[in-house]
């Protein structure tokens, strides 16, 4: 049994392809992934894309969650699974099974590294997620700690309670504790490098050239004509 079907047990044939981009916040997976959506568009591929917590079956229910700061790290962890399998039943599984590449900005290794942080259990979180695919490529943008945060610090006037892991206490002060709570979500992701075969991007080098690397990569694991789009629905673009 192959350390991917140990994990997940998942590992079966389906027409389309799933491409996950994770990493930390200001890493610039977000920019990539949509640089990668528009040219797979523009080349007339089938593709469907999806992002981290976008559900609108628990969205009012997080948001009242968050609000009165009532999420304990076993609730958060519950309420983003739940969050993933209706848009994994909904979208993501179907559009697999009708031959799209699926586009997926943070993926289950999301959930990984983040509800562990909070503390729970690292087999428990995969158990919860243990139905959902593997990606058939995950790239994982590597950028250093300090580089992310000045990112994502540099300039703002506030962090949200949850986004600065302010319930952990690991500090009083928000934005320290956002630099606490990211060094600890880093090190989780590096946990799960070689576990689930990330293909690293140095997220330090020019968008341009992650690009051009991201799409060499793409075009080297996955044969993209299969997923074009009948050329009749196409008019003549010349």
């Amino acid at each position: 049994m192959s350390n991917r079907d140990r994990n997940m047990g998942t590992d079966y044939d389906l027409p389309g392809k799933l491409i996950a981009v994770e990493g930390l916040d200001g890493s610039g997976k977000s920019t990539q992934i949509y640089l990668l959506k528009r040219w797979l568009e523009l080349e007339g591929y089938k593709i469907f894309f999806t992002e981290w917590n976008s559900s609108t079956v628990v969205k009012e229910a997080t948001k009242k969650g968050k609000k009165r700061q009532l999420l304990t790290p076993t609730t958060f962890s519950l309420i983003h699974c739940t969050d993933f399998a209706d848009r994994y039943e909904r979208k993501i599984l179907p559009l697999l099974t009708a031959g799209y590449i699926v586009l997926a900005d943070r993926y289950i290794y999301t959930a990984f590294a983040r509800d562990a942080v909070r503390g729970c259990d690292r087999a428990w979180i995969r158990k919860l997620y243990s139905y959902a695919r593997l990606p058939d490529v995950t790239f994982f943008f590597d950028v250093p700690l300090k580089t992310a945060l000045s990112r994502i610090l540099d300039g703002r006037t506030s962090l949200k309670y949850h986004e600065a892991g302010m319930d952990m206490g690991l500090s009083a002060d928000p934005y320290e504790s956002f630099r606490l709570f990211q060094g600890k979500i880093d090190k989780e992701y590096r946990r799960m490098v070689s576990e689930f075969k990330f293909i690293k991007i140095d997220a330090s080098a020019p968008p341009d050239v992650q690009q051009a690397k991201v799409r060499e990569i793409i075009e080297s694991k996955i044969d993209l004509p299969r997923y074009r789009w009948h050329e009749s629905r196409y008019p003549d673009r010349s």
